[in-house]
């Protein structure tokens, strides 16, 4: 027990040392602007440089391109306006707090989950809510800007500290990224790139949406049985001492609902589930507009996918504002617009940090520095020519230091697959399992990179409730998640590769066994 309680203690030391070191970064805007011309600099010293290196998209030699030429920096500025409005996130995020603004500010959200709480045992809370943050995978980028912050508002309200909240949803969505019980756009997507990349060894083989459905579902649970343990017994220890310290008229108050809350909610609730309900009559036809065109609904080509922001709006927003009258929390259409701007008002730092994130993100891919560097890492790693399994563990570690520069998932397999997926299937192995591999790596380190889009974001929400938190603060809590989801995941794979249990519904490639 004493050394347990030692281990502890380490535990928290080490952690507290990486928040104060995190902390004394610049405030994350400057070290996009920092690594803005940092880009800047490294483009114009290797644009000279042959790498020799191929881009597998184009068959091209890679080469690296001068942005501190008189013409760059022109078509720089003519850019810069549109770089940041064009900005995916930005208007992810805007869009979606302008819904979620007015259930939360007309008292919608708070009810639901005084009413959620009622019901869910405390002890199966951080389960619960990593789970729902594994399931939101389905719908986008929803959990960033729905799950994240109401998990902070759940802990809160039955007296756990909020960061914890924060931080196990933070490590369903993002750091469990390529686990989740139901099939979403993400599976199609990097079946495309692996197919294609298969065929360039052989053009007949055909690989199904659902190759790793089964490995992602059962992922699940190890996932959720990771973040479960480090919150309870890693991160809510270390954040004993870190006091609630944010605008108490900022951070959600979760209050007894009288007889006429209660009656607005189950209204509400009933709007909701009405909504709800007409979507999915919607979507129920084959020839449904909101399908693709192949009658499909988890495809990017779907309607419905690109649908999912606007959709959480409207289901926020009109069982909010009807919450609001009947409770008497809104009394005029102009309380709604102000709910609105105060949700606005909560968005403004990272409205400023997303600027120049993404200046630096449009940098850095014009340059092609990212390109080089995941072409070249994976390069060196088919050079070393291991054997299978250490293979797949580089392909897993490789890709996790990737996803440190390079943050979109379908982008990092566009440019790593052609190389893994040929190069493994003439070790016997198939492009099912090298791009499970890949998944694994690139989840792993979501929750670690600052220059991952989201991060800026769920800093914010750690800032309602504790106003110095920064960058340093939200590593020191997602630091243990990577490192355990990264080393737990892999010998997970490694077993499950061993057993020789299905990944999901595979191409006609099978995997040797170890």
């Amino acid at each position: 027990m004493v050394e347990r309680g030692s281990d502890q203690k380490r535990i928290t030391k080490i952690l507290n040392k990486v928040e104060v070191l995190g902390n004394r970064l610049p405030d994350p805007a400057v070290i996009f602007l920092l690594a803005l011309i940092s880009v800047w600099v490294m483009s114009a010293l290797l644009s000279s440089v042959e790498f020799g290196a191929l881009d597998p998209r184009s068959n091209t030699a890679i080469s690296v391109e001068n942005l501190l030429t008189g013409a760059a920096l022109a078509d720089f500025l003519s850019r810069m306006v549109t770089i940041f409005t064009g900005f995916a996130p930005l208007g992810v995020v805007l869009v979606a707090m302008l819904g979620v603004g007015v259930a939360e500010h007309s008292g919608f959200i708070n009810a639901g989950i005084k009413r959620m709480l009622d019901i869910t045992p405390a002890k199966l809370l951080t389960p619960g809510v990593i789970l729902v943050a594994i399931v939101s995978h389905t719908a986008t980028d929803a959990g960033y800007v729905l799950v994240i912050p109401l998990a902070g508002i759940v802990f809160y309200g039955v007296g756990r500290h909020p960061l914890a909240g924060i931080a196990a949803a933070f490590a369903g969505v993002s750091g469990g990224f390529s686990a989740n019980f139901v099939p979403s756009a993400i599976d199609p997507l990097l079946q495309g790139f692996t197919q294609t990349s298969a065929r360039l060894l052989d053009p007949a083989i055909q690989v199904n949406p659902l190759n790793n459905w089964l490995f992602t579902s059962v992922s699940s649970v190890l996932i959720v049985a990771i973040g479960w343990y480090l919150t309870d017994k890693v991160i809510e220890p270390k954040l004993k001492d870190t006091k609630v310290d944010g605008d108490p008229e900022e951070i959600p108050q979760i209050h007894p609902l009288n007889d006429r809350e209660n009656r607005a909610l189950k209204i509400a609730s009933l709007v909701m589930l009405a909504g709800i309900a007409l979507l999915v009559a919607v979507l129920v036809p084959g020839n449904s507009p909101l399908r693709a065109p192949d009658g499909e609904l988890a495809s990017f080509a779907a309607p419905i996918m690109g649908s999912i922001v606007p959709l959480i709006f409207l289901l926020f927003i009109i069982p909010g504002t009807v919450y609001g009258y009947m409770a008497g929390t809104f009394s005029c259409s102009r309380d709604v617009i102000n709910a609105m701007s105060k949700a606005m008002q909560g968005m403004s730092y990272y409205i400023v940090m997303a600027f120049f994130c993404a200046l630096f993100i449009d940098a850095f891919s014009k340059s092609n520095l990212g390109t080089l560097l995941a072409v070249q890492g994976a390069t060196l790693l088919k050079a070393m020519n291991l054997p299978s399994m250490v293979t797949i563990v580089g392909i897993i570690f490789l890709t996790a230091f990737v996803n440190l520069f390079v943050g979109s998932a379908s982008a990092k397999w566009a440019l790593l697959g052609p190389i893994f997926v040929p190069m493994l299937m003439q070790l016997g192995i198939s492009p099912d399992l090298t791009q499970a591999a890949y998944r694994v790596g690139d989840s792993g380190s979501n929750i670690i990179t600052p220059l991952m889009p989201y991060f800026p974001l769920v800093v914010v929400y750690c800032q309602r409730y504790v106003k110095n938190a920064g960058i340093g603060t939200l590593l020191s809590l997602m630091l243990p998640y990577s490192i355990t989801i990264l080393i737990a995941w892999t010998l997970f794979m490694l077993a499950y590769w061993g057993l020789g249990i299905p990944l999901g519904l595979q191409s006609s490639y099978v995997y040797p066994a170890m």
